[in-house]
């Protein structure tokens, strides 16, 4: 035979020579959960091995993080119960706990990227990204909301904004809002494509912000489109967002390929918290190598298109790294 792909594979070296793709910690933002209070670290019952941290103890995480080479952070407060109303109001509270965890972290680690959430959901009575009335989400009357989260978050320190939430003109809006406020080198990683999915439960249960009544579809994506999915990209890129995502990662990779064939602009995968859940779970019960699924699925996201994976496995990820 003339052509024997095996050649390429014959050994370690040589697979290492032509492979095509690799994941670096440098492609890695880590998703981190803050709670209130001292001396906290809060296992999240549905996400083996991810914690709720207090700010002192997130500083901890940080610091390992940074020594393993990961630089960026995504922060998402769980907020207490009581804070939560139906304009969340707590959520532009330039004091509030989100605030608080993103100027410790860029206080002591000024070279730490951090990304900060921006969507009503952990702030909302309603549970929803958005205002509620009547039963229905209203897009316009949330575009304030989010853009004096942003603020908020910009004044704190906060690198990126990532609006999450999928009301429309969202990032016309939030750039309009940080640019006239003086923030006009934050960035937004915009959530271009994220979709009304069941892989969000762990995460949901982590900020205890599942909706209250009803569900989400009318504002995030309905996973039988991906075409919808282009027309959001166009839409964003329009608008200025700087990053373009796709959430959730795993049964969307053929997103992520159709984003990157399509925008100049860096593509992100969100790792989601589902995902990780069923590896864990899996591994727990004996079934998977967990480190081996860890690689290969992170390593299919880059491959597919992403440049940057948020992702809760970025801490084991960049231990393994380092260390091979």
């Amino acid at each position: 035979m003339l052509r024997r792909p095996r050649r390429n594979r014959s050994n370690f070296a040589i697979r290492e020579l032509v492979s095509e793709v690799d994941v670096t910690a440098n492609d890695l933002i880590a998703p981190l959960f803050v709670i209130d209070g001292q001396n906290k670290k809060v296992e999240v019952h549905s996400m083996p091995g991810q914690f709720r941290f207090s700010i002192d103890l997130l500083l901890e995480e940080v610091k390992t993080l940074s020594e393993l080479g990961v630089k960026a952070v995504a922060i998402f407060p769980a907020i207490d119960e009581e804070l939560k109303t139906s304009c969340a109001k707590e959520s532009f509270n330039e004091d509030n706990l989100n605030c608080k965890a993103i100027r410790a972290i860029k206080e002591k680690f000024p070279h730490m990227l951090v990304m900060a959430d921006v969507a009503m959901d952990p702030y909302s009575s309603d549970g929803h990204d958005g205002v509620v009335k009547d039963g229905k989400i209203l897009n316009d009357e949330t575009l304030d909301v989010l853009a004096k989260m942003s603020i908020a978050s910009a004044k704190a320190g906060a690198d990126i904004v990532g609006p999450s939430d999928m009301m429309d003109g969202r990032i016309a809006y939030i750039r309009s809002a940080l640019d006239s406020s003086g923030f006009k080198n934050v960035s937004i990683m915009s959530y271009t494509a994220k979709y009304a999915s069941a892989f969000y439960g762990p995460f949901r249960d982590a900020l205890d912000s599942a909706p209250k009544a009803g569900d989400k579809k009318t504002y995030q994506m309905d996973f039988r489109n991906s075409s919808e999915a282009m027309l959001e990209l166009d839409l964003d890129t329009q608008e200025g967002a700087d990053i373009v995502m796709v959430k959730p990662a795993l049964s969307y990779m053929d997103i992520i390929t159709k984003f990157k064939q399509n925008t100049t602009l860096p593509v992100a995968a969100y790792n989601v918290s589902g995902e990780y859940a069923m590896v864990m779970a899996a591994a727990k019960a004996g079934y998977v190598d967990r480190q081996s699924i860890m690689i290969e699925m992170l390593t299919s996201f880059k491959r597919a298109g992403a440049d940057i994976i948020l992702t809760y496995f970025a801490k084991d990820m960049a231990t393994y790294l380092k260390n091979n």
